[in-house]
Parts: structure tokens; C-alpha cells; sequence
């Protein structure tokens, strides 16, 4: 667990944590207890969700590993494994939302957690306000449907709506598929197609 680059050794901090990843993999057995905090941080989304879920399933195959582990995400998805395989237990830490403002209760308790409170964390870390409110205006429109988010998105000052990424078909396309209803080998197929849309064939004019 942690986070540092081994700068000098050219590694990052992705690379030093799959390096120790698969030092306990390979070391590990079945009496082993292994904790593993945030696995998969530091690349892209769908290469960490799929790197963790990978290793998570890998761990609870008792013809593989079978060992007793605490593993940590963010990843909401990998909640699913519950479902999926016997013996996955979710829980969360428990907050308390007062008008606005989160307490964090400092307890675990069972159940998988809904959403994130990196804002919140911010805020109490101590992030000037105005980055406060614009985080949570940005935040507001990313979860809004599509159609609502564009009219929302029109209804803004030119602060809020130039400043956002103009829209583009590919990412309207991507931020319309619901991961939270797929499986991993599903969302990687989705990511499959959209990768031949934006890479076709090199003899389609369209896209020379």
C-alpha cells in the first residue's frame, strides 16, 4: 500500500504498484492474508477496472490462490462480485450526510457504497471554494442523462458551458454506456467497437 515513483529506477507509481502486486501474487498462499488498497490507480479507468477485477477473481479462486484478502476500491463496479462469487463480502465505510456537508463516522459497516466524496474530501482538505462549487457544477452535469445535461449545459453562464470539452460523437457515445450494468468482458467488447469507430480500416476515405 502507498503511493511513490522510483524515479530514479524510471518506474511510476502505476508500475511500482504492479510490480509489489505481483510479488504478493506470486509469493502468496492460501494461508496468506493480503491487503490491497486501490489497485489499478494511476492508468485509465477501463485498464485499472479490468486489472483489478482480474487480480480480485484471481485472489478468491481457491484452485489458484484462495486467500483471505481486504481489498479496497473505488471502483464501484467490482461491487458486483458479490453477486458473482461466493464468499465476496462488500462493505463501507459509513458517512452521514448533514445539509450539504458529509460526516465521516469512522465506522465499516455491510453494504456496498453508492458514491464517492472526493469533493467532500476537498472541501475538507481545504481547496478554495470557488474550485469547490465548480467541481460540484462540473460533477452535476457529468451525471445528468444526456439530454438533460445539454439543456442544463445551455441554461449556464459562459463560464460553465464554454469551458467544458465541446461535444463530440464518440464521447457522447461513451458517456451514454451504463457500466454499472455490464460485465467487464462486455464494457472491454463495447471499447472493442468503439475503438474500430474511431480506427476503421485504412482504406474508408471518410476518415483520411
Amino acid at each position: 500500500m502507498g503511493a511513490s515513483d522510483n524515479l530514479a529506477g524510471g518506474q511510476s507509481t502505476f508500475m511500482v504498484e504492479m510490480v509489489e502486486t505481483a510479488n504478493i501474487l506470486q509469493n502468496a498462499t492460501r494461508r496468506s492474508l493480503i491487503l490491497l488498497d486501490e489497485i489499478g490507480r494511476g492508468t485509465s479507468t477501463y485498464d485499472g477496472l479490468s486489472i483489478a477485477w482480474a487480480i480480485a477473481e484471481h485472489i478468491h479462486d481457491r484452485a489458484r490462490l484462495g486467500a483471505r484478502t481486504l481489498f479496497a476500491t473505488h471502483y464501484h463496479e467490482m461491487t458486483q462480485l458479490e453477486q458473482q462469487r461466493t464468499g465476496v463480502k462488500n462493505y463501507r465505510v459509513a458517512v452521514q450526510e448533514r445539509g450539504g456537508d458529509v460526516v465521516f463516522l469512522r465506522k465499516i459497516v455491510a453494504g456496498k457504497a453508492d458514491r464517492s466524496y472526493g469533493i467532500h474530501v476537498a472541501k475538507l482538505a481545504g481547496l478554495p471554494p470557488d474550485i469547490i462549487s465548480r467541481a460540484e457544477a462540473v460533477l452535476s452535469q457529468l451525471e445528468q442523462p444526456e439530454s438533460a445535461r445539454s439543456e442544463l449545459i445551455r441554461e449556464q453562464p459562459p463560464l460553465i458551458s464554454e469551458s467544458l470539452p465541446q461535444p463530440h460523437p464518440i464521447i457522447e457515445e461513451v458517456k451514454q454506456i451504463d457500466l454499472f450494468s455490464m460485465t467487464p468482458l462486455d464494457a472491454l467488447n463495447r471499447l472493442a467497437e468503439l475503438q474500430r469507430m474511431v480506427r476503421p480500416e485504412s482504406g474508408d476515405p471518410s476518415y483520411r
